[in-house]
C-alpha cells in the first residue's frame, strides 16, 4: 500500500505530466501540418524530422510537466499559499516559464545533435540553437508554453479549491444521478471558539483558523479522509465506509489531529496566546449523494446520519470528553489495546426518536 501522503503528492504531480504530454502531442501535430514533408524549419533552417519530433517532443513535454509538478508540490505550494489566486498563478507561471526555457534549450540541443549525428557542443548544433533563439519561432513557442502554463495552474488551483475528489467526481459524472452509499462522518468543532474570537478579534481569529485547518490537513490526508465542509470553526470529514474502517482510519485521524495541534502548541501560544483544541463526534450511515445547484453546483450528502453525527458531537461538553462514537460505528471498528472503548450508555438525541448508544475512548 502506498502511503496516503505520498499518494496525494503523486496525484498532484501527475496532472502536470498529463497536460504537458497532451500539449506536446498537439504541438507536434500542428508543426507537422504547417511544415508538411519539409526537411527543415523555413525560418531558421534547422533540420526537421517528424518521426523524431513525434518521439522527442511529447516525451520531453511529459518530463517537463512532471518536473514542474514536483517543484510545485514539494517547494512552491506552501511558500506561495498566502498570496491571492491571481498572484499565485502569476508567480508560479513566471517560475515555470523560467524552468521551461532552460528545458527548451537543452531539448533543442539534444534534438539537433541527434539529427545531425554530432556532439551537443558541435559548432553546427550551437549555431542552429542561436538561430532558433533569435527567431520569431522561439517567441511563438514561448507564447504557446505560457498558455499551457496558465491552463495548468488554473486547473490545479480550481482542483485545490473545490477538492481533488470533488473535481474528479464532477468530471466522471459519478454523482450526476443521485446514488446511495454508506459513509462515516466526523463533525469536528473547535473548543471555546467564541471566547477565542473575542480575545483575538475577527482578523487575528481568522488567521488562527487558517493555521488551525492547515495543521489538521496532514492527518486527514494520512488517514484518507475527505473534507466535506468548513462551517466557521467546524469541519466535517467523511470516508466511504470501507476506507474509514480500514486500519481504523476515522479513529486514527482523530488521534493524529490531536497530536498535530499538540506539536504546534508552542507556536500557537507565541503567536496567538492560546492553543486551540477540538471535540468530535463519529457516526456512520447511508446517505444519498448527488450534484445539486444551478448558480453554484455542489456534491452534497443527505440523510439522517449527518444530523445524528452533529447531535452526537454536541454532547461532548456534557460528557466532558473530546470524542464520542455511536454504538453502530463502534461495533464495526477494531478495539485498540492502547485506546479501549468506554460505554456512556444509551442516550436520547434531540430531534431523533430512536436513542443511540454512545462510546468514548480512554
Amino acid at each position: 500500500m502506498i502511503n496516503p501522503i505520498i499518494k496525494r503528492k503523486i496525484q498532484r504531480v501527475l496532472p502536470y505530466g498529463i497536460i504537458w504530454f497532451i500539449a506536446g502531442m498537439v504541438y507536434t501535430l500542428l508543426e507537422r501540418g504547417l511544415l508538411g514533408s519539409s526537411g527543415q524549419y523555413q525560418s531558421t533552417g534547422n533540420p526537421y524530422n517528424f518521426s523524431r519530433s513525434l518521439m522527442i517532443t511529447p516525451i520531453a513535454s511529459l518530463l517537463m510537466g512532471l518536473l514542474m509538478g514536483t517543484l510545485e508540490t514539494i517547494y512552491l505550494n506552501r511558500r506561495l499559499n498566502q498570496f491571492t489566486l491571481g498572484k499565485k498563478i502569476l508567480y508560479k507561471s513566471l517560475i515555470d516559464l523560467s524552468v521551461i526555457l532552460v528545458f527548451i534549450v537543452i531539448t533543442t540541443l539534444i534534438a539537433n545533435s541527434l539529427e545531425l549525428g554530432v556532439s551537443l557542443l558541435d559548432e553546427k548544433v550551437i549555431s542552429f540553437l542561436t538561430a532558433f533563439l533569435g527567431n520569431y519561432a522561439f517567441i511563438s513557442v514561448s507564447l504557446y508554453m505560457v498558455l499551457i502554463i496558465v491552463i495548468t495552474q488554473f486547473y490545479m488551483e480550481v482542483r485545490e479549491h473545490i477538492g481533488p475528489s470533488v473535481l474528479s467526481n464532477f468530471l466522471k459524472g459519478r454523482y450526476h444521478r443521485p446514488i446511495e452509499e454508506d459513509r462515516i462522518f466526523m463533525f469536528l468543532d473547535m473548543r471555546s471558539s467564541t471566547l477565542i474570537a473575542e480575545q483575538l478579534g475577527h482578523l487575528r481569529y481568522f488567521d488562527l483558523l487558517r493555521q488551525y485547518y492547515s495543521d489538521l490537513s496532514d492527518a486527514v490526508i494520512a488517514h484518507e479522509g475527505e473534507v466535506y465542509q468548513y462551517v466557521g470553526d467546524e469541519m466535517v470529514l467523511t470516508w466511504n465506509l470501507n476506507k474509514g474502517l480500514q486500519n481504523n482510519n476515522c479513529l486514527q485521524c482523530f488521534y493524529s489531529m490531536k497530536k498535530s495541534l499538540q506539536q504546534q502548541g508552542h507556536f500557537y501560544q507565541q503567536k496567538f496566546g492560546v492553543v486551540p483544541g477540538f471535540k468530535a463526534g463519529l457516526h456512520w450511515g447511508r446517505v444519498t449523494t448527488g450534484e445539486i445547484g444551478v448558480l453554484k453546483k455542489e456534491i452534497i450528502f443527505t440523510g439522517d446520519v449527518l444530523n445524528t453525527t452533529a447531535r452526537i458531537q454536541s454532547l461532548c461538553n456534557g460528557f466532558k470528553t473530546d470524542l464520542l462514537i455511536s454504538g453502530e460505528l463502534k461495533s464495526k471498528l477494531n478495539e485498540e489495546q492502547d485506546h479501549p472503548f468506554h460505554s456512556l450508555g444509551i442516550q436520547q438525541l434531540r430531534g431523533r426518536e430512536e436513542p443511540v448508544q454512545l462510546f468514548t475512548v480512554k
